[in-house]
């Protein structure tokens, strides 16, 4: 009878909810745009993912990790409708995603329905993720999309002598996120913005904006990413139309570089700023662009990984290092593992990254420029860094507060003239 008695309590404890056993799996869902525009890109992540799981041999915090990929289209609505499905019918301990700054914007506020779960972001770069009303259990160890902004505006104006510009934008959040970094930096370095032109996020038409362009601008700024830059590009090209581009962070990733044909001839010259460089020597950085190379064959991946690749890549290792650190403790809410996310250190290919009080990252942004190579593809090369950059870029936060919100009209380049 004792016998039975200790198999009973034995069995009682395996369901008792928010403990586990050693051994039991940890599931992570991940959020990753693989339908649409930045299809490919999602895929990286994804790849990114497993990179991440197999260098630690697919365990943390002493327990093996399984992962349940939850495909989204970018929009809203489903990045939401599928993140319940991770939590209700997959069961997943936390979640991994999203990948685009609408979806990212949504999630914060799913986030905060659900406070006993921790969401790390993918590579999502909307500003007001963790800027407004930020969710106590969202955690971004990317910068946002106007730190990424930063940097190429200055270098534009200070070494290309391009003082007038006019832009190009995706008409959503990470659009406007990216284009405010661009223009706080290029704007307070002395640029004129002239005109500024939005477009729907997957147009398939550009043709009316580009007969638009004035032709007395230094450059264009060119917010696009994925095929909806591809296909600017191409039809710019047939358009018999000639730019200086300074693209935003997203607009010569990998996934735009792979493109053949004449688009090709208007990336050269083309000036970014974002979250690394190709040729970046750090052996970190080195050490990660030849564990992905070896763990994908040559057809099945990008040259280098791509943003959306290194911002999964980096969030995975997040959420594995705190884990670890945890020993895999995900009870009492979740309340050891947030902590420690919010206050560890984390070590990534891109240097070290802390994250602030609204759990957003601090860190490096890297200028490049897009050169052919002698085999006749294109590669991104590291012009410049700006380090510590900010959640405010360096701007008072009352200052940045005041400016207003990421939108069509945000920032007045006429106020920022000289900051």
């Amino acid at each position: 009878m004792k016998k039975q008695l200790l198999a009973t309590v034995s069995a009682l404890t395996l369901v008792v909810p928010g403990l586990a056993l050693a051994e039991d799996p940890i599931r992570i869902g991940v959020l990753v745009a693989l339908e649409g525009a930045f299809a490919a890109g999602g895929s990286d992540g994804v790849r990114n993912v497993e990179l991440a799981l197999a260098q630690r041999d697919n365990m943390a915090g002493g327990r093996p990790v399984e992962i349940v990929v939850a495909a989204t289209d970018t929009t809203p609505d489903t990045v939401v409708r599928q993140a319940r499905r991770l939590i209700d019918q997959d069961e997943v301990d936390f979640i991994i995603g999203p990948l685009s700054g609408g979806e990212g914007i949504a999630m914060r506020d799913f986030a905060k329905t659900v406070p006993e779960m921790t969401f790390i972001n993918g590579i999502a770069g909307s500003q007001e993720m963790t800027w407004v009303d930020p969710a106590d259990n969202f955690f971004r160890f990317n910068l946002d999309g106007a730190q990424w902004g930063q940097g190429s505006g200055r270098f534009a104006v200070d070494e290309r002598g391009w003082t007038t510009v006019a832009s190009v934008a995706a008409d959503y959040a990470f659009g406007y996120t990216n284009f405010l970094g661009f223009a706080v930096d290029f704007c307070s370095a002395g640029g004129d913005i002239v005109e500024r032109y939005w477009v729907p996020l997957g147009s398939a038409d550009f043709g009316g904006v580009i007969a638009q362009l004035p032709d007395d601008v230094d450059a264009i700024y060119l917010g696009l990413g994925g095929t909806d830059a591809i296909n600017f590009l191409n039809q710019m090209q047939q358009a018999g139309a000639e730019f200086n581009i300074i693209g935003g962070t997203i607009m010569a990733d990998a996934t735009v570089l792979a493109a053949r044909g004449r688009v090709t001839d208007a990336l050269e010259g083309t000036i970014t700023s974002g979250a690394f460089s190709n040729d970046n020597p750090d052996p970190a950085w080195q050490d990660y662009v030849t564990a992905y190379r070896e763990a994908f064959p040559e057809d099945e991946r990008f040259e280098y990984p791509s943003l959306f690749g290194v911002g999964y890549y980096v969030s995975t290792l997040a959420a594995l290092e705190a884990l670890d650190r945890v020993d895999g403790d995900l009870s009492n809410g979740q309340a050891a593992f947030m902590e420690m996310l919010a206050t560890m250190t984390l070590e990534t290919p891109l240097g070290p990254v802390t994250l602030n009080e609204n759990r957003q990252a601090t860190g490096s942004v890297f200028v490049n420029e897009v050169i052919r190579n002698d085999d006749g593809t294109l590669a991104n090369v590291f012009r410049a860094r700006v380090d510590d950059v900010n959640q405010t870029l360096g701007m008072d936060p009352d200052a940045f507060r005041a400016m207003g919100a990421p939108s069509r009209t945000t920032p007045d380049c006429d106020a920022l003239a000289g900051r």
